[in-house]
């Protein structure tokens, strides 16, 4: 059944200019850097450079090539460097990887053989379905490389415009939710979907207040001022465990400086903008957050609800603003802006309820753990994309300001350890529910 229905992008052109966008993208994440910075030292969080874009062109052949038929391997031993379920994290620093330029002409002639195998014909819904998941493969390990920049300090990658909303003022309040069935996940209509998505089912979701925005680093920094990195009592266990052993007082890329709170974005010290979401956070944090202002994290389902119910229709919303795609005056994404944007920008990206910025901008953490949906099986080529992760991650919603536009929607699940405040992540909070006397 995987591939039995045809996928949204059908000609070979079409697909031919989405995997050259994807592999032109990758090397501009990297072209500015030295080989001395391609040598990421060892971190948890981030993989070298090189494997990194080894890895995206070993993903294409073997999940696209490979599964098509091509049997003669582009690079000896590929599998032995650049395979992320066989290779461990801590291993890769070790590997005899390729040089640079051997790397870079892996990765051409992977694209070579890509190009030339869609060239043949019409493409098939198989190999529409195999080129849409490698080049979205490819998306996330861009924005993991963004990542990777702004954990060591690298300059930006030059890829974002200057151009940002004029809108800089807060959006305080809630919306409230109605409570109803709900019909929760991904329907076997759509065009494309990963594995954790399937299917939509039944689910009754209780009247909630959910904010209209994500918290801003105004809202945040009264909690930081406040001593809540340093009481104890609005911390779980293993929240206090991750702030204790990573010594933080305040988010991580934040500095304290003469005259208020700057943080640093890649290799520059910025003071903060008060109405931006704020961002490079954990969920352990938010979660702390949460318990000092008197709020709570929304559920996955909660996040969807708000976001996607067209209330005029029975059908789901693609995006919070109906079914046309992400444009700049929509959403912040595909770097079309050089960073966070305030969240009073984009009236128009409003959600049925009045939720704003739901897609894009930051990432949004949600109170849900990372499980498999009812009836779930593995039927995804790549077998390791969402299994291991089940129970050990928690759900992020709604994509950042550099996640590609044509990856993200209302139903997308992003899913990272509660530790990780590397990755573009903030939140929004829901209002506590208040028990019946």
């Amino acid at each position: 059944m995987l591939f039995d229905k045809k996928a949204y992008c059908a000609t070979a052109k079409e697909l031919r200019e989405l995997i050259c966008d994807a592999r032109q993208r990758t090397h501009r994440l990297v072209d500015d850097l030295d080989d001395i910075q391609l040598e990421v030292p060892q971190l948890t969080n981030v993989n070298p450079l090189r494997w990194e874009i080894g890895h995206v062109a070993y993903f294409f052949e073997v999940f696209f090539l490979q599964i098509l038929g091509h049997k003669t391997s582009i690079l000896p031993s590929a599998e032995k460097w650049f395979d992320s379920s066989g290779v461990e994290h801590d291993k890769r620093w070790s590997l005899p990887l390729p040089s640079r330029t051997e790397t870079v002409s892996y990765m051409d002639k992977v694209l070579e053989a890509v190009v030339e195998q869609l060239g043949k014909t019409a493409p098939t819904n198989k190999e529409t379905y195999l080129a849409l998941l490698c080049t979205f493969h490819e998306d996330m390990h861009g924005e993991a490389i963004i990542y990777t920049r702004q954990m060591l300090e690298y300059p930006p990658p030059m890829l974002s415009s200057v151009r940002s909303p004029p809108d800089t003022h807060p959006l305080p309040g809630d919306v409230t939710v109605d409570g109803r069935e709900f019909l929760f996940g991904s329907h076997p209509e759509a065009p494309f979907v990963f594995d954790n998505e399937k299917w939509a089912h039944s689910v009754y979701v209780p009247t909630f207040e959910i904010a209209r925005a994500p918290v801003t680093n105004e809202s945040f920094s009264k909690f930081v001022d406040d001593g809540g990195y340093l009481d104890r009592k609005w911390w779980g266990p293993e929240g206090w465990s991750f702030r204790c052993k990573a010594d933080l007082k305040h988010p991580v890329y934040w500095v304290r400086g003469e005259r208020g709170w700057l943080h640093r974005q890649f290799n520059e010290l910025l003071p903060i903008q008060p109405h931006v979401p704020v961002v490079h956070v954990s969920w352990y944090e938010a979660q702390a957050y949460c318990c000092w202002a008197d709020r709570r994290l929304p559920t996955e389902v909660e996040w969807e609800m708000a976001s996607a119910v067209d209330m005029n229709s029975e059908e789901k919303r693609l995006y919070p603003w109906g079914d046309g795609e992400p444009t700049p005056d929509l959403a912040n994404l595909d770097m079309w802006c050089s960073g966070p944007v305030a969240v009073s920008a984009y009236p128009d990206s409003d959600s049925a309820y009045g939720c704003r910025q739901m897609i894009g901008n930051v990432w949004e953490w949600t109170d849900s753990s990372f499980s498999p949906f009812p009836g779930y099986v593995v039927d995804f080529p790549y077998s390791d994309y969402s299994k291991p992760w089940f129970g050990s991650h928690r759900v992020l919603r709604g994509g950042s300001w550099t996640t590609r536009a044509r990856l993200i929607r209302n139903t997308y699940r992003n899913f990272f350890p509660p530790y990780r405040n590397d990755i573009l992540a903030g939140f929004r909070t829901c209002a506590r529910r208040r028990s019946l006397k």
